[in-house]
This record gives C-alpha cells, sequence and structure tokens, in this order.
C-alpha cells in the first residue's frame, strides 16, 4: 500500500471532481446545481476515505516523513536534485491532512440550501481549496509548499467575495492583502533559503545550520507571513470581517483548517530551521500571546454579532498554540498541536451552529434571540456541548490541549502561564454568555414560535463532530500517540541545534 501514492490520490482527487462538476451541462439549473451538489459530497467523501488509508499504513514509531513520493519538476534549479514535487506526511502533519478532508464533506453538506446562486462554481470552488489545503500539509519542497500555501487564497477569496454577506468584497479583499503582504516576504526569505543552503529539500533544510545573523531576518520574514495566518495580534482584523461575510461553510473551512496554516509553518520552517532566531524572539511570542489572550477576550464580550464573537474567540484560543509551541517542551508542542485539532473541530461546529439558526430567522445578532431551548431542545443540546468543549470542560477536546499547553507554559515561564490561565476564564465568560443569551431565557419574539428544531441533515453533520470532541477528548493518546516521534525528534534537534550555537558563542569569546 506504500507504493499506491496514498498522498497524491488524497491531494489531487478533488479536483478530478471539480472538472467532472464543470462538465455538467443542462437547461434545468435545479438539476445543475443537484447534480453538482451530489458530484461535490461523493468525492469529497471518497478523498476522506483514502486519506483513511494513509493512518492505515502509517507508523506512529517513526519521527521522520513516511509516504514519500518524488518526480523530477524543474531539474535545471534547487540544487543537484532540482526543485521537485516532493509529498511526505509525518506524525504532525497526518492530523491536519485528516481534519481537512474530514470536515470538506461537512462543508458541502451545510451548504444544502444555504447557497442557492452559482451553485456549481460554489462547489468547485470548495475542491480546488481540499486540494491546495491537503497539498500544502503533504509538501515536502519549499517551492511546492508556497504554490499550495498561497494558491489556498484564491477559493477562498471568492468563496468570500461571490457567496459571501453584504461587505463580502471589503472583507475578500482585506482578507486577501494582509494574507498575501505576509507571504511575498516569505518568498523573499525561501529564496535566502536556497542561495545559503543550496536545495529547496524541506527535510534537507531542516538540517542544514543557517548563520544566526542570518536566522533573525529569516525568522521575521516568516513570522510576517504566519503571524497573519494564524492571526496573531496585532495583525488579526481581517479575520472578523471574514468570518462575518463568509458564507457558513466557508466561515467553518477558515477556523477549521486556514488558521492553521500559520501554525503548521511554524513548527515546520521557524522552529526546526531557525532554532537560535526561535528561542531569541519566544519573549515577543509570549507577550503577543498575553495581549491577544487578554484583549481578544474583552472584545468578544462586548460582541453583538454571533460570529463575530466566536471569531474573537478563534484569536485567543490560537494564541494558546503559539504559546506552546515556542514553549519548546514535549507538553506545550503536543498540547499545541492537539489545541489545533480540537479548535479545528469545535470552532466548525459552532459555526455551523451560528449557520441553523442563521438559515432560518437570517440574522446573527445575539439579542434577535433567546429561549431557543423552548422550540429547539436537540439544537440546545448540541449548541451546549460545542459551548462546552470550547470553555474546555473535561471529557471534551477542548481541556486536553489547554492542559497540556498550560503545563508546557509553566515549565517555560510561570507568568506567562498565569495569564493564559486568566484568558481560560475570560473565555469561559463570553461562551456562556453567548449560550445564556440565545438559549435561555422566555421566547418572546413572535418570529422564533414557528422556529424548527434541526432536521436530519443538520443532525448528520453534527453527530460525527460530536463524536470526534467526545472521543479524543476521553480518549486522547489516539491523537497523542503518533505524534510522540515525530514531536521528540523535532524538540532533539532543535536542543542539540541550541546547545551548539551556545557552544560556538562560547569558543567565539
Amino acid at each position: 500500500m506504500e507504493n499506491w501514492h496514498l498522498l497524491s490520490w488524497t491531494t489531487f482527487l478533488p479536483l478530478v471532481g471539480a472538472a467532472l462538476i464543470l462538465a455538467i451541462r443542462g437547461d434545468d439549473q435545479a438539476v445543475v446545481a443537484r447534480n453538482a451538489r451530489n458530484v461535490a459530497l461523493l468525492t469529497s467523501v471518497v478523498t476522506f476515505i483514502v486519506s483513511l488509508l494513509i493512518m492505515v499504513v502509517f507508523d506512529p514509531t517513526q519521527g521522520g516523513f513516511q509516504l514519500k513520493e518524488t518526480a523530477r519538476w524543474m531539474p535545471g534549479f534547487g540544487g543537484a536534485a532540482g526543485i521537485g514535487y516532493a509529498m511526505g506526511v509525518d506524525g504532525i502533519s497526518v492530523w491536519f491532512v485528516l481534519l481537512s478532508t474530514f470536515l470538506t464533506p461537512l462543508c458541502i453538506l451545510s451548504s444544502v440550501g444555504a447557497v442557492e446562486k452559482r451553485v456549481k462554481e460554489y462547489m468547485v470552488a470548495f475542491l480546488v481549496l481540499e486540494t491546495m489545503m491537503v497539498g500544502m500539509f503533504c509538501a515536502l519542497d519549499l517551492i511546492l509548499f508556497y504554490l499550495f500555501f498561497e494558491a489556498v487564497l484564491i477559493p477562498m477569496y471568492l468563496i468570500i467575495g461571490v457567496w459571501g454577506g453584504a461587505r463580502r468584497v471589503y472583507a475578500a479583499y482585506k482578507f486577501f492583502l494582509y494574507t498575501l503582504l505576509g507571504s511575498v516576504l516569505m518568498l523573499v526569505a525561501m529564496l535566502a533559503m536556497y542561495f545559503e543552503a543550496g536545495t529547496t529539500d524541506i527535510p534537507s533544510l531542516m538540517l542544514h545550520t543557517f548563520p544566526i545573523h542570518l536566522q533573525t531576518w529569516l525568522w521575521l520574514a516568516f513570522f510576517a507571513s504566519f503571524a497573519v495566518k494564524v492571526p496573531m495580534w496585532p495583525v488579526h482584523t481581517w479575520l472578523p470581517d471574514a468570518h462575518v461575510e463568509a458564507p457558513t461553510a466557508g466561515s467553518v473551512i477558515l477556523a477549521g483548517v486556514l488558521l492553521k496554516m500559520g501554525a503548521y509553518g511554524f513548527i515546520r520552517f521557524s522552529i526546526p530551521m531557525l532554532p537560535v532566531a526561535s528561542a531569541d524572539f519566544t519573549p515577543l511570542i509570549y507577550t503577543l500571546f498575553i495581549v491577544a489572550v487578554i484583549y481578544t477576550s474583552l472584545v468578544a464580550l462586548v460582541q453583538e454579532d454571533m460570529k463575530k464573537l466566536i471569531a474573537y474567540s478563534s484569536i485567543a484560543h490560537m494564541g494558546y498554540v503559539t504559546a506552546g509551541l515556542f514553549s519548546a517542551n514535549p507538553q506545550g508542542v503536543e498540547g499545541a498541536l492537539f489545541q489545533m485539532l480540537s479548535h479545528g473541530v469545535v470552532s466548525a461546529a459552532l459555526f455551523l451552529c451560528v449557520g441553523v439558526v442563521y438559515d432560518r430567522m437570517h440574522t446573527r445578532e445575539i439579542a434577535r434571540y433567546g429561549g431557543l431551548v423552548d422550540r429547539m431542545p436537540r439544537y440546545a443540546l448540541v449548541f451546549m456541548i460545542f459551548t462546552m468543549a470550547s470553555v474546555g470542560l473535561p471529557g471534551t477536546a477542548g481541556f486536553v490541549g489547554e492542559f497540556l499547553v498550560l503545563m508546557g507554559l509553566f515549565q517555560s515561564n510561570t507568568w506567562v502561564s498565569a495569564f493564559a490561565a486568566t484568558g481560560l476564564v475570560l473565555g469561559c465568560t463570553y461562551m456562556l454568555y453567548l449560550y445564556r443569551r440565545v438559549i435561555f431565557g422566555k421566547l418572546e419574539r413572535e418570529d422564533l414560535f414557528s422556529i424548527l428544531d434541526i432536521n436530519a441533515r443538520e443532525i448528520a453533520i453534527f453527530a460525527p463532530l460530536i463524536a470526534v470532541t467526545i472521543w479524543i477528548g476521553v480518549y486522547p493518546s489516539t491523537v497523542l500517540g503518533p505524534m510522540h516521534a515525530s514531536v521528540d525528534k523535532l524538540l532533539h534537534d532543535y536542543q542539540a541545534a541550541q546547545a551548539a550555537a551556545h557552544n560556538l558563542s562560547i569558543a567565539d569569546r
């Protein structure tokens, strides 16, 4: 099975589905739309099944890259081997491949009834987006990674700009310009790395020792791109606008996968390739994290739009991810990775919860709701599960990641861990405030008297999300087990580089 090119199949199967959708013709637009949805859903489900086969053959005891696929692409560039098509996964990236393929069919299923115009093009955009996301997590060549990393912007820009809300064009432009500006600096850094190391092969670059003075500039260039993608304070302002204006499925994939791209960049490039600079800039990361987790939590408390509140909560939760990654100890790094997966599932589910009531009432204002438990008891239960997971209730996925990150931060810096704990209290405050205002209270508005509870299609969407949230919350070793070897290798190389730089500085004296 190792020679079955599972990574390439998982990456490019959605493009096959997109091509089939483009070939659909007909005079009846309703039939064309239904056929496009069916092809997109079938393609995404098959892609998810193929991605599960990756886990079947994946060896969790190995810390390096597995299931490697290579092919000559640009032999005249990129060192002796040339710039090549190189794919592979380790215990870190394999989970984000699964997360991408898991959420995509749920997004397509949630779009039934929510998206009525240009359905064929909408489904094509989502399948192309899936290819770019999976390809980015599998890429083992610098240039290939950059192409996938940047190509993600195009379908997401279209999803927001064409199928979004009233201010969709403004939000799409802001999203595109923010992320593109940082990525230009990352491209310059990648060129500098190629000229310094003589290769674009990512595993080879991880073993290369870059000069300390160059590491600082490279780290800052990568930081400019990855910090926007996370997003970190103060370059986070594009996210609330993008979430508010994006269609529900767009918000799901934006929060579930796209926000993980920045953190993945930190752990794939900044920390292993530029270890000395990463250690030097850790205080900066901690400072931005403390400001973000407190500031964005306070801003979330005064929001009147449900989507905007959850968007600000995402900024705070992703702050724990960046802080955990730079704590540079097993608990912090594994907690950050677990938090990325947990947030990917829970935040996606919360946006779907908002989408349920928005499809019925066409408003996201918190004040327009209240007492929904009387009319929508099943919805109230589902919303409660994901609210509790978001605040880190033990037994849910949200608890494990935050607990491990706090352990890692306490070992690294006790003051930072104290501020992080403050952020958890604020997180409970705004999420419980949202739940109380929407679900409890007296049912007073007449237009809510006839609102319908979640239907069978919506139950089918939420059921796998609930199962994953509770399963990895109760049995976290399902996720943490395959991570151990890769995280241990990462930290071993990181600490060895730190020791070598320290010995070099002593010798220079």
